[in-house]
């Protein structure tokens, strides 16, 4: 007891020190065994905690919490077999506990098993003596749940059967009416799946997949343009304020057709000064006579404008058509597909000369100065932005990262701020941190990576790493609580999604960058030191006492900035509890810049770290072998374990 209670306080090592006491004097207690098996799972060894939890169970079999312990471990770990076993012994325990016969589906649906999985939710719906109340959402979620293994077993007949039984009485009617039309339409009964997708399109008609299994159920030729255009038509013709039957038809079409519903299209959007409308049709510019005829349209637009005089409408209100036409032309002309930005900084010149207040002008603005290269002028172009509306959390977010992209750590920091806790330990950073902003944190390692500031840039780095496996130590707590909940359908869906947990672009993009500071510390260990100036040697002897002076102020702008963190962080700690949700402790963070990522005396190996996830989540980027590449090359390890190697088929 005493090493739990010590455990939960953060004292690690003494709840050890205690638990192999307890094991000395008691090696025959389930009791110890399994207080032993929970700290390792507190310390995340779970190996270790599944030895010590089958320890307790040979000497108390028939304990519940034993067992659901190693079974929601077993999960973790991917141990289906095990966790098969785990949930049968829990289901002959208690066999009218409903979660029981779930969790057991679950187990032989996770474990490749899925005729066993049925049967085992068709036992329990045959063991119930009164039909489950029609509100019941476990029983309704539990019936779809079957109804998902029938259909990936492949007998789409049976379940479409087994749906239409449940139709009427299941409580998520958009997923049932979304997978009925989906086996009518893999069944080939395309009169029923014309139906079921109309109905589907009356309660959203935005949803693009909708309209293509519509497509597909009308048996519609994907060159039989006419017969789909008229289709779109008349849903176009039911609503006015409806986009995605107009939009959608400029896939597709061709020639005259294109020009006229692109016409119809651009002049509805502009009238109405939608800001998106670009970004709703450059997906066309991959076809250079689709982006021609678009380019065309509008600048007819700006051109009947300007002869004409803008008209005026609603009395003082003036008509922006020819402003939207405008600003469409200057991301036409910044798109990287029909970039020419001489033109695009003219046509955004104007645009801001026209209505300095509208803060979209100035943005796209410091896009194209980005775009130029200039990424200084593009930050100071886009903080202008910001200025315009201080309230505004996405200009304020932009700006933050186009000051990173411009290697300025420190203003991203004060820009960033005006939206972060900063009460937080370690301030806007360790808020930052804690929301898990990955975007934030990859973009400020990347910065100081540029800069060669390689400790600070391997701590940002870390930090995406340790997120990742925070994202994935917090699926041990949905394993009872998707249970208890009933929400089983979306628990299967997480499990899957965790198997591909670092194929998360994010991740790849962090991993990537680490490995290369790794291996460029490998292979120049001077740049470990925290006082490298990166080009000093090549610099002239004045130069050189310049950087040295710059980066002299820099350290003692640092020191100073890390003081007073300091002293904000023992605040915090004094005003508030010290203990955090999951009874660890926190403290103030002692290494700032990273300096540890720099003592590593073997890089390469450190680099493993990112290797490993990263050939098992991106294999299949080219990338991504060229990073590994260049560490086992340099660690001499020439034969790569063929689980490693990328399936580019």
């Amino acid at each position: 007891m005493k090493a739990l209670l010590l455990n939960s306080t953060g004292e690690r090592d003494e709840a050890f020190t205690l638990a192999k006491l307890a094991l000395k004097n008691d090696m025959k207690s389930h009791v110890c065994w399994h207080v032993y098996g929970l700290l390792w799972r507190s310390a995340k060894n779970f190996e270790e905690a599944i030895k010590a939890y089958k320890f307790a169970l040979r000497l108390q079999p028939d304990s519940a919490q034993i067992l659901r312990d190693l079974a929601m471990l077993q999960a973790q770990m991917r141990d289906y077999t095990g966790y098969v076993e785990s949930r049968k012994t829990m289901l002959q325990a208690r066999p009218g506990f409903r979660q029981n016969w779930t969790a057991m589906a679950i187990a032989h649906h996770l474990a490749g098993d899925l005729k066993a999985a049925e049967q085992i939710l068709k036992t329990y719906e045959e063991t119930l003596t009164t039909p489950p109340s029609k509100m019941d959402i476990e029983h309704s979620e539990a019936v779809l749940y079957k109804n998902t293994i029938i259909a990936e077993m492949g007998d789409t007949e049976r379940a479409l059967e087994h749906l239409e039984s449940v139709r009427k009485t299941n409580l998520d009617k958009t997923a049932v009416m979304e997978t009925r039309a989906k086996y009518l339409l893999r069944l080939g009964r395309k009169e029923e799946a014309e139906r079921a997708y109309r109905a589907l399109l009356e309660r959203n008609p935005e949803y693009r997949a909708y309209y293509d299994g519509l497509e597909k159920a009308l048996g519609l030729d994907v060159n039989d343009k006419t017969a789909r255009k008229e289709l779109y038509a008349e849903f176009a013709a039911k609503q006015e304020r409806l986009d995605a039957a107009r939009r959608i038809p400029l896939d597709f079409l061709e020639g005259d057709d294109f020009r006229e519903a692109a016409d119809h299209y651009l002049q509805r959007m502009l009238k109405k000064g939608v800001p998106s409308t670009f970004n709703n049709v450059k997906a066309l510019y991959d076809d250079s006579s689709k982006q021609q005829t678009i380019r065309e349209l509008v600048e007819g637009y700006t051109s009947t404008a300007s002869t004409n005089g803008d008209s005026e409408t609603n009395g003082n209100h003036k008509d922006h058509f020819q402003e939207s036409a405008l600003y469409f032309l200057a991301q036409h002309y910044n798109y990287k597909l029909s970039r020419d930005l001489t033109k695009a900084t003219s046509y955004i010149e104007k645009l801001i000369a026209m209505s300095p207040k509208t803060y979209d002008y100035v943005m796209t603005k410091a896009r194209i100065l980005k775009h130029s290269g200039d990424v200084a002028a593009a930050s100071a172009t886009m903080n202008t932005a910001r200025e315009v509306d201080l309230k505004d959390r996405y200009i304020n977010t932009k700006c933050a990262k186009y000051q990173l992209r411009a290697n300025d750590n420190a203003g991203s920091v004060k820009t960033t701020s005006l939206f972060t806790r900063n009460e937080t330990l370690g301030g806007t950073v360790g808020d930052l941190v804690d929301m898990q902003a990955l975007w934030y944190i990859t973009e400020d390692a990347e910065a100081f990576a540029r800069q060669h500031k390689y400790g600070s840039a391997l701590k940002r780095f870390n930090t995406v790493a340790d997120i990742f496996d925070i994202w994935s130590e917090d699926q041990f707590d949905f394993h009872n609580f998707s249970l208890r909940k009933g929400q089983i359908r979306a628990y299967v869906e997480m499990m899957r999604w965790e198997d591909s947990l670092h194929s998360h672009p994010f991740f790849i993009r962090a991993a990537i960058s680490a490995i290369k500071v790794y291996t460029d510390i490998a292979d120049h260990p001077d740049r470990a030191n925290p006082n490298y100036i990166h080009g000093l040697k090549h610099m002239s002897d004045e130069e050189q006492k310049a950087a040295q002076k710059h980066h002299k102020q820099e350290r003692i702008r640092q020191d100073k900035e890390d003081t007073e963190r300091r002293e904000a962080d023992r605040k915090i700690l004094a005003k508030k509890a010290t203990a955090a949700a999951d009874g660890e402790v926190k403290k103030t963070d002692e290494d700032p810049h990273g300096n540890k990522f720099l003592e590593t005396k073997e890089p390469l190996l450190a680099a493993m770290r990112f290797v490993t996830p990263l050939l098992e989540g991106g294999a299949n980027s080219v990338e991504a072998q060229l990073a590994a590449f260049e560490v086992y090359l340099r660690r001499g390890k020439f034969d790569l374990p063929p689980l490693m190697l990328p399936d580019f088929t």
